[in-house]
């Protein structure tokens, strides 16, 4: 197969070409500067006209074992049913001598990969703090130009995983029945920040009742952005019961955003801490201070339509 070039290779995305899919993710990842000049290009081409369209980001987190990619697995089936296309994510832990993923959602989910309609890549935290690698975000601006959800599947190995929630318009708590973590987590302050939580493996019955109402009793319902509810659910991955129910509350969470015109504001935010991020951890808090520190910057990169690469390599060269 001929290299496609950049107009083609939009045009490929948008079709959900699979190998077109595979090549964009695979140039956002390659740190050479011949690959991340055509990378600025791409992403400036796909992000074009993109908040226009409906897409949905959202992103799935809780504690290893909770069953996260059963659910994402039941979940992509029902949006299928649905006819809606579904770009995945999945986040797991590095190999501390490759530095690729080991758990390899893709073999864990299980689903059909000769449906055009899915589409699963899983990805290394590389130990990021935060729990997502630096190409998380630039990877889901890609899976937004093609797919009507982009699912981020995190890797759940901590409780530092506060990032999914800063990135995705809707974030879902999976909570593992008696296993303690939830009480943890609402300790640490976790809780506070998804938009849904639910109770997977319903059918351990009085142990998975038992969680949902500790859960529903212990943290506030009010979510500290938009008018929403926090709803606490109760499925499960194995038996498909709550599925629809768990899809249907995301749907209504993503509509709520969009009746208060928050989903660019928050994708604009996002990107600009990803910037923040990245320039911290190149130039230090100095090269910060030197933009006219980290408020202001922010408020800078936020009134600014370019794209993500833009915005980034301009900072740059200002530091450089």
């Amino acid at each position: 197969m001929q290299p496609l070039d950049q107009e083609q290779l939009v045009r490929a995305i948008r079709l959900r070409e699979r190998a077109a899919l595979a090549a964009a993710l695979n140039l956002l990842d390659d740190k050479r500067p011949a690959s991340r000049s055509s990378a600025i290009t791409l992403l400036t081409k796909l992000q074009a006209g993109q908040s226009k369209n409906n897409s949905r980001l959202i992103g799935i987190t809780g504690p290893p074992g909770a069953g996260k990619s059963s659910l994402t697995a039941a979940l992509i089936s029902v949006w299928r049913q649905r006819g809606l296309s579904v770009g995945v994510l999945a986040v797991d832990p590095s190999s501390p001598i490759s530095g690729g993923a080991l758990l390899g959602d893709r073999l864990r989910m299980k689903t059909s990969s000769e449906d055009d309609g899915v589409f699963v890549r899983s990805l290394a935290c590389r130990g990021q703090f935060g729990g997502l690698s630096a190409e998380v975000w630039p990877m889901s601006l890609v899976m937004l130009a093609a797919f009507d959800i982009t699912l981020i599947e995190t890797v759940g190995v901590g409780q530092r995983e506060i990032d999914v929630a800063d990135m995705c318009d809707t974030t879902c708590y999976v909570a593992q029945p008696g296993s303690g973590d939830s009480v943890q987590f609402l300790k640490a302050g976790i809780l506070e920040v998804p938009h849904i939580l639910v109770v997977n493996k319903e059918d351990m019955g009085a142990v998975a009742r038992r969680t949902l109402s500790e859960l529903g009793a212990a943290m506030s319902r009010e979510h500290n952005e938009g008018n929403w509810t926090v709803p606490v659910l109760s499925a499960s991955a194995t038996k498909g019961s709550g599925i629809e129910a768990l899809a249907d509350v995301m749907e209504k969470h993503h509509s709520v955003l969009r009746e208060q015109n928050l989903i660019e504001q928050r994708r604009h935010h996002y990107q600009g801490k990803w910037i923040l991020k990245r320039l911290h951890e190149e130039f230090g808090s100095n090269g910060l201070t030197r933009l006219g520190g980290v408020d202001s910057t922010l408020d800078q990169l936020q009134t600014h339509s370019s794209t993500l690469f833009e915005q980034y390599e301009a900072l740059r060269q200002r530091l450089l």
